[in-house]
């Protein structure tokens, strides 16, 4: 007799252990709706955390003591260029004229007019200061930094968070995003425009390439022609590198085209009708003749980008300097692959492009301009946040295994003189000619051995994904000792503390000068430069709002007649009694600070 097979009785769906089928079904459904919930959730947490870590971390970087109510305005309008921008921002809205850059009076002609419109929208809202002709750029890294953030975490997922903190957190950006200049004006719309074209290189949507064409539009109002002729460059080398052309034909969207001219060409053609000699000093002077000559006196080696771009990713140029590396080994990898005859696999990470296309994107601007007569830090800007996002995805897929400890090591020690060399700078600038005293150097030092170590530390104890704040520490720390603590929203600053951003103030910038000099001016006395830096000359005629008269008016001597103040650097005091003779002169005070020396000239005798 055949052996029964043992069922279960069941008596209108039950079995005979007494649960339905249906319970069981339920049961094992809302066990998997719990755990979808509590995963939700749990992303959800993990989204906010990370936006506002982000938040927080990049308000700081770039604007604690940059506006008024965070950190107060410490350090005012600096270098030859600030106070020049802010002053044609200035002009135009007083004018009203969105048309022609003015300067004292006259068309200025040598940047397109971005900068200028977006700083008297600040100036509008914010009243003229110096604090508010910085904001442009600031707002535009914050944005630049924000997209980073949501393009990583859209197509290179986890590496998000690190990508963007360094890239708010490294010098380049913290420096440019606090300067009243074009600089950022071309790199923060020309950066997000590459992530926008990049991002339509993988989803072959053209809802990205949008992104392309108009924030290339905006970064050519900020500089000119040098934006479209960058990003076409890039996407050329990086069409030919992986021989797909193809995508050539496809990057020209009809209606993105037809926008990019919308934007770019009414203010063009308005500027030169008004203007008939705007295509000779714009195109000819300030684009041809900067880059093949050195018209304007800016010559440097032609390594000169290698160490701009070193203390531009401080702190982070080791990670860099080894994403980069590990970048070039991948781009390698992938075009030998793409020469075998058979079908190519690939790599297992998803998206190898995109190592190459930031490659590219990275080298191109500092190999072009190392050919250029004319050098400035500025030119190479677009070239940071490719490194900062190959840094950011480098450290994401090593945090699992780890950095390799000697690289760990130099990033440590990188730090650690950074930190001591920050420490320093209150010393070089009171004492430039002298060496730091003996206690002060071994205070730094071990405050910048401290720094190494707690990154060492940090790193050993919690693994890889803490670097990225066990570095920023050290570097808020530093931010915190050269530009005082406080005022915060209402807040008052810590007493003592402002004494190191005051120091910078009065040894770079005119406006501690200016503040100074304002009250013994009479109205409509003249106030005139002999032999003075030009950020001397420029700034006190922004912080006047009146051209300054300089005795060299255009290479040749002129002094005025009537009565004046005159600010000349000390080493050439001893000129002045051949160029006044015959006129009495007393000098009011000195200003050690910028070796200078303020004297009361009298009207010349008819």
């Amino acid at each position: 007799m055949a052996a029964e097979i043992y069922r279960p009785k069941s008596t209108n769906g039950k079995s005979e252990t007494g649960l339905t089928n249906v319970g069981i079904g339920s049961r094992i459904r809302a066990a998997f709706s719990r755990e979808n919930d509590v995963s939700a959730r749990s992303a959800l947490l993990n989204t906010t955390l990370e936006g506002v870590t982000l938040f927080c971390f990049t308000a700081f970087f770039l604007f604690y003591g940059l506006v008024p109510i965070f950190g107060g305005a410490v350090l005012g309008l600096v270098g030859a260029d600030e106070p020049r921008y802010a002053q044609v921002a200035r002009e135009m809205l007083a004018r009203n004229d969105f048309i022609t850059p003015i300067l004292y009076g006259q068309p200025w002609l040598e940047k397109p007019a971005l900068y200028y419109w977006r700083a008297m929208f600040a100036f509008r809202e914010f009243g003229i200061h110096d604090w508010s002709a910085r904001l442009p750029s600031a707002s535009f890294a914050f944005t630049l930094i924000v997209l980073i953030y949501l393009h990583m975490r859209r197509f290179r997922a986890g590496g998000q968070l690190d990508a963007a903190i360094i890239t708010a957190s490294c010098a380049g950006i913290i420096a440019f995003a606090r300067g009243a200049s074009t600089d950022m004006q071309l790199a923060a719309p020309f950066c997000i425009g590459m992530l926008g074209w990049y991002a339509w290189y993988e989803t072959d949507s053209k809802f990205w390439l949008f992104d392309l064409y108009f924030f290339v539009g905006a970064a050519t109002l900020a500089k000119g022609p040098i934006a479209p002729f960058m990003a076409i460059a890039i996407i050329l080398s990086f069409a030919a590198l992986r021989r797909e052309w193809s995508i050539l034909r496809r990057s020209i969207w009809i209606p993105g085209v037809i926008l990019y001219f919308a934007m770019v060409l009414p203010w063009f053609i308005a500027v030169q009708r008004r203007n008939p000699n705007f295509l000779r000093i714009f195109f000819l002077e300030h684009n041809l003749q900067r880059f093949a000559t050195d018209l304007y006196k800016h010559e440097q080696a032609a390594w000169y980008y290698v160490p701009t771009m070193l203390l531009g990713l401080t702190p982070w140029a080791v990670i860099a300097g080894a994403a980069l590396v590990d970048a070039i080994r991948e781009s390698f990898a992938e075009w030998r692959a793409r020469r075998v005859k058979i079908r190519y696999i690939g790599h297992s990470r998803a998206g190898d492009a995109f190592p190459e296309f930031l490659l590219l994107w990275a080298l191109f601007p500092i190999i072009f301009f190392s050919f250029s007569k004319s050098k400035l830090p500025g030119y190479v800007l677009p070239s940071i946040p490719p490194l900062t996002i190959l840094a950011g995805d480098y450290l994401n897929r090593k945090r699992e295994q780890g950095l390799r400890p000697w690289l760990l090591i130099f990033h440590a020690i990188s730090t650690g003189v950074l930190t001591a060399v920050v420490l320093l700078l209150p010393r070089y600038l009171l004492h430039p000619d002298a060496l730091p005293a003996r206690n002060a150097m071994i205070a730094a030092g071990m405050t910048g051995f401290a720094a190494a170590l707690l990154i060492l530390v940090v790193v050993a104890r919690f693994g890889l994904k803490r670097l990225r704040i066990a570095t920023i520490i050290p570097i808020m720390v530093l931010l915190l000792f050269l530009l005082g603590v406080g005022p915060v929203f209402g807040v008052g600053p810590m007493p003592g503390s402002k004494a190191i951003a005051q120091l910078l103030d009065q040894t770079y910038s005119a406006r501690p000068l200016a503040r100074v000099l304002l009250p013994l001016l009479e109205p409509g006395e003249v106030l005139a430069v002999y032999r003075v830096r030009r950020d001397v000359e420029y700034g006190l005629s922004f912080y006047r709002n009146k051209e300054v008269y300089n005795y060299e008016q255009d290479g040749t001597l002129s002094i005025p007649a009537e009565r004046h103040i005159l600010v000349v650097r000390e080493s050439y005091a001893q000129d002045l009694r051949q160029l006044l003779h015959g006129r009495s002169y007393e000098p009011l005070f000195t200003y050690p600070a910028q070796n200078l020396v303020i004297y009361s000239v009298s009207a010349r005798v008819k």
